[in-house]
């Protein structure tokens, strides 16, 4: 087609496979990228699968490492991590698989600390508005509101 820059398919499986070799990439963002380089779709269909055969991409190893590190890097909780892995078009068990990797003891002890951190800095002497404070604030972070409510509950009745 005169005027639109199609890339070949050899070229375009090079650089695919460059980029999954650099940082872990997810389906969703290679198809992307195959897209933004005009590949045809059938030759993009070939590059992902022959990505994933031969272990370039894991849309499971993607969302494990993503969730480890959006939860240990960024404080993340799992609601937001979720929302996140839907967006990039992971599969819901791949997600709940990535999650579940994440210790109970692991994930309640950082959401208690977020919020424990959160409460020093805050002067709202209400009780009412300061727990309606730190809800938000660990909630905006991705943590379960049932998780919340037991952590503040907990610390705020002693």
């Amino acid at each position: 087609m005169p005027g639109s820059k199609h890339m070949e398919y050899k070229e375009a499986l090079r650089r695919a496979a460059a980029m999954c070799s650099r940082q872990e990439q997810c389906k969703s963002q290679i198809m992307e990228k195959l897209n933004h380089w005009n590949v045809s779709e059938q030759d993009a269909g070939r590059i992902i699968e022959l990505l994933q055969q031969e272990k370039y991409l894991d849309d499971q190893r993607y969302a494990t490492f993503y969730t480890r590190d959006k939860f240990r890097l960024n404080g993340w909780g799992k609601v937001k991590i979720t929302v996140m892995l839907r967006q990039k078009g992971i599969p819901e068990p791949v997600i709940k698989e990535a999650l579940n990797k994440i210790e109970d003891e692991v994930y309640f002890s950082a959401c208690a600390k977020l919020i424990s951190e959160k409460s020093a800095t805050l002067n709202e002497k209400n009780l009412f508005k300061r727990k309606g404070k730190l809800f938000r604030y660990a909630a905006q972070r991705g943590f379960e509101s049932e998780l919340i409510h037991r952590i503040l509950n907990r610390d705020l009745s002693e």
